[in-house]
Parts: C-alpha cells; structure tokens; sequence
C-alpha cells in the first residue's frame, strides 16, 4: 500500500515556500508558533468584518471574491514582516486600511520592541488559486 504523504511538506523546496521564515530557541518555539497563528488569525477576521460592511454598500464585483490565498510572515530582532497574498486587494488599496489593519495586528501580537511591517502582494494568476475558486 502506498503511504500518504502532506501536499504542501512533499512540495516545500521545490514549487513552494514555506509560510513562515525565523527562527527561535527550542524553549520559546511554540510562542513563535502562537504568535503567527494570532497574526494570521487578526488578517482574516479583519478581512472577513471588512468585506461584510463592503457588501452592504455597491462595490466591484471583485472585491466580494477578496481571498487570502496565503500570508507570509518573516521575523527578525526588531521587525515582523507580513507580506499578504491576495486575489484582488481592493479592500486594503482603500485610504488608511493598512494602517488600521498595524493597529489591529499591533494590539494582537503586544510586542513593543518590535515593528510590524505588512506588503500586500496581489497574486499573478488569482482564477488559479484553489481558495478563489473555492469563493
């Protein structure tokens, strides 16, 4: 019988990137762990809370297909960086949505002696991505 094996772990390397890039001692690794988690939790709950006042009022029929298809999140000392990968990334492109999204992420995470830095990169092929289609 043939062993089952993750998608994502057999292509990291070669299609694929992994989805988070820092390293941490073995005793605080799992604080690292959390703490993405709490990151990428904050970005979709923003998105989704988003996305529902936006469907009150005439919008683009692209922004209500507005999907993450995935969040990277790179850490050094004194910086996190957040680079968000979207189909179609009207909602942020609106005045001062990022800003509020640091906000957001900034009371999430507490970290004081860190600075948050978000990119949000618009994917090349979005009707490719399983997570749009998916919508």
């Amino acid at each position: 019988m043939g062993q089952k094996i993750n998608p994502l772990g057999f292509r990291l390397g070669t299609t694929q990137n992994h989805h988070s890039f820092w390293f941490a001692q073995p005793k605080n690794y799992s604080e690292g762990l959390q703490e993405d988690k709490k990151i990428r939790n904050c970005i979709k709950n923003y998105i989704q809370k988003n996305r529902k006042k936006g469907s009150n009022r005439k919008m683009e029929s692209d922004s209500s297909s507005e999907v993450i298809t995935h969040i990277e999140i790179q850490k050094e000392i004194d910086t996190i960086h957040v680079i968000i990968h979207i189909g179609f990334p009207n909602l942020l492109k609106k005045k001062g949505a990022i800003e509020e999204l640091e906000k957001d992420l900034q009371k999430e995470v507490n970290s004081v002696n860190q600075r948050l830095n978000i990119a949000i990169e618009k994917v090349k092929e979005p009707y490719r991505q399983p997570n749009i289609l998916a919508e």
